[in-house]
């Protein structure tokens, strides 16, 4: 297979590949890792021609710069950020995101901003990974990988011809009453709690604050008491993405796919599977309310959730129906399509 070679130019913030996580290790205590908003991942990598799961590039904020040396690339976005192609020349024509885009040799790929949420995917045609323990998902902290740098050289297929595909966005996380409700099921400590504070998890509304990375998300609101001073902390038990821990201080942290396999705070809920992307999405200072529902209820909204995926998937087209050209006009408008031309008149 002939290979090209995409060169980091610049690599935003906390950059790095991801896939579908490792699962089964917990025991072991390595955390899930993979994807945030798995969604996305998907979608980003169907665009490019990939399968599925292959390992794509998350960052978050923008930044996030790539160039094609010596052979063209596909890639595709997903994700609200806001991108723009440079040539050699210095030209500049901005692209959308959800959709598959070639790059050519020598050109460059900018992402600079993220509109409406914290991070988005770039996905790479026969991206080059190698599996640790049975996933290519970085998790930094414990050498599993490591943040892409600048100057990293990444290795992927040579572009094969083919028709460019886009997709709908999906939708970003509803708002109520200006707060994204975010369901919880309760527990597993949640009588560690007086039931004043219960209560008032339940009423509450929440900002995500700056202090929010993969491993977590710190909430700032009302303060919630525990029970007594001893309610303060257990015997370290089992954690998982989506647990709600409340230290002593009464601040909640919600923990993402990076988050430690066990804990001694005690965990007041847990964020339902299908509403947890939508938590790590959110920027800092956006609004969060929590909505108890049941194991039942979360089962269904998990199964909810991957119909709708399935569906979008469903509905990823090529380029060029329903009054959509598939022709990109600025490069066509660049190009000396037919040289020596004067004067079409017989």
């Amino acid at each position: 297979m002939m290979t090209a070679r995409l060169t980091v130019v610049s690599p935003g913030a906390l950059a790095a590949l991801q896939d579908c996580g490792r699962r089964g290790l917990r025991r072991a205590g390595v955390p899930q890792a993979g994807a945030l908003v798995p969604d996305w991942l998907y979608i980003a990598n169907l665009l490019a021609g990939n399968a599925a799961s292959h390992a794509a590039l998350e960052f978050f904020g923008g930044g996030l710069t790539l160039r094609a040396d010596a052979a063209p690339l596909r890639l595709a976005l997903a994700g609200p950020v806001q991108a723009e192609i440079v040539a050699r020349d210095g030209t500049r024509r901005s692209v959308p995101s959800w959709r598959g885009l070639m790059l050519a040799a020598g050109e460059t790929l900018r992402c600079p901003t993220i509109a409406g949420a914290r991070l988005a995917y770039v996905a790479v045609h026969g991206l080059q990974v190698t599996p640790l323990a049975g996933s290519a998902a970085t998790y930094a902290r414990a050498g599993f990988g490591q943040l892409l740098r600048s100057g990293d050289p990444l290795v992927a297929a040579v572009a094969p011809a083919s028709v460019d595909q886009c997709i709908d966005p999906p939708p970003l996380p509803d708002g109520v009453r200006g707060a994204v409700a975010i369901r919880v099921v309760r527990g597993p400590q949640a009588a560690h709690f007086r039931e004043e504070a219960q209560a008032a998890f339940l009423t509450s509304e929440y900002r995500v604050t700056t202090e929010a990375d993969r491993m977590g998300v710190r909430l700032d609101g009302p303060l919630l008491a525990h029970r007594d001073a001893a309610s303060a902390e257990i015997v370290s038990d089992a954690t998982v993405p989506g647990s709600i821990q409340m230290p002593g201080n009464g601040r909640p942290i919600v923990l993402l796919n990076d988050g430690q396999t066990a804990g001694g705070y005690p965990k007041i809920a847990t964020v339902i599977s299908a509403d947890l992307p939508y938590l790590a999405l959110l920027p800092a200072g956006a609004r969060v309310r929590f909505v108890a529902v049941s194991v039942a209820a979360a089962e269904a909204a998990a199964r909810e959730r991957a119909a709708e995926q399935q569906a979008r998937i469903a509905a990823i087209r090529c380029l060029g129906g329903d009054g959509d050209t598939g022709v990109d006009l600025d490069a066509l408008y660049r190009e000396n399509l037919v040289s020596g031309m004067v004067d079409a008149a017989p």
